[in-house]
């Protein structure tokens, strides 16, 4: 991100992605009316850009597969996107679960388990989709902080941002893939009111929602189904169409309709030299040519 500059708004969530900092006026945070509803920019972080929620882990999610307000402390929380693969099968030795080898039956709401405490206690092994995304992953992680693995690396031709921001974009998009299909067999909740999420056949009873009308709710979040989108936000930013022009002008407020949009993850690997998706390219109006500032009024 050194050579695309990453610009986070002060006083609300929105993100930017270009050398300059937007005059869109969109602003609703604080003090926003005597600016005219214009950002006060800041520099950003790789959080900004990709952001996963946090929900609580769950141990054994059929025996006791609710998290309750007492135990807000207790409970670890992680990354919902991370839940989701633990749940599915990949084993992590920080967030122990609970694998059965034996059927469980609900007999009049209650759960009646055959499994033996011995077998209980131990895992499953893991499913062959996951052993593949493990094995990569791990030497990555050795070769980031082994000094010898990269002076070996620093060795070899060093890769081009290009193909760097190409690997970038088709991981994040594999991810969302990957995650729409665990979805359809493990159920994941959002709240209707805030973007808190719990991975899990139930949602959690920890009282923590301060939402629109929390006090009716005695701070208890509304559950429903969640959408990839409550996983794995998008966060939307808008699309620069030249960023590499040191006299290109910021995106002007009066020529907004004529700008696109896309995910921050697409528009900063995109800027870097990535191929736009085939998903996004009616989002980012790539077909589109914005008028200059003197003309947009005479556009029809």
């Amino acid at each position: 991100m050194a050579r695309w500059i990453l610009v986070v708004a002060r006083f609300c969530s929105e993100v930017h992605i270009g050398r300059v900092g937007h005059e869109i006026r969109t602003c609703e945070g604080r003090n926003s009316g005597a600016r005219n509803s214009l950002h006060v920019w800041r520099p950003g972080t790789v959080r900004d850009v990709v952001g996963f929620p946090y929900c609580y882990h769950l141990f054994d999610r059929v025996g006791k597969p609710r998290v309750v307000h007492k135990e807000k402390y207790d409970v670890p929380r992680l990354p919902a996107i991370l839940e989701l693969c633990i749940q599915a099968g990949v084993d992590v030795q920080r967030y122990p679960t609970k694998r059965r080898t034996r059927p469980v039956y609900s007999i009049e709401g209650r759960i009646v388990d055959f499994e033996p405490d011995d077998e209980a206690a131990g895992t499953l092994p893991e499913p062959p989709a996951c052993t593949p995304s493990l094995s990569t992953a791990a030497p990555t992680i050795i070769s980031s902080a082994s000094p010898d693995v990269v002076s070996e690396e620093e060795e070899k031709e060093e890769i081009t941002v290009t193909e760097l921001a190409s690997r970038t974009l088709q991981s994040w998009l594999d991810m969302r893939s990957g995650a729409a299909r665990l979805m359809k067999k493990y159920s994941v909740h959002t709240c209707g009111y805030c973007p808190e999420v719990q991975v899990g056949p139930k949602g959690h009873k920890v009282r923590m929602c301060r939402a629109t009308k929390h006090q009716q709710r005695d701070g208890q979040h509304a559950w429903q189904e969640a959408t990839m989108d409550d996983l794995v936000p998008p966060n939307y930013v808008w699309h620069v169409a030249d960023p590499a022009g040191d006299e290109a002008p910021p995106l002007a407020n009066e020529l907004k309709r004529y700008y696109g949009k896309a995910p921050a993850v697409v528009e900063l690997c995109v800027q870097a030299g990535a191929p736009v998706p085939a998903e996004y390219r009616s989002m980012m109006r790539l077909d589109v040519v914005p008028p200059a500032r003197d003309e947009y009024d005479l556009v029809a």
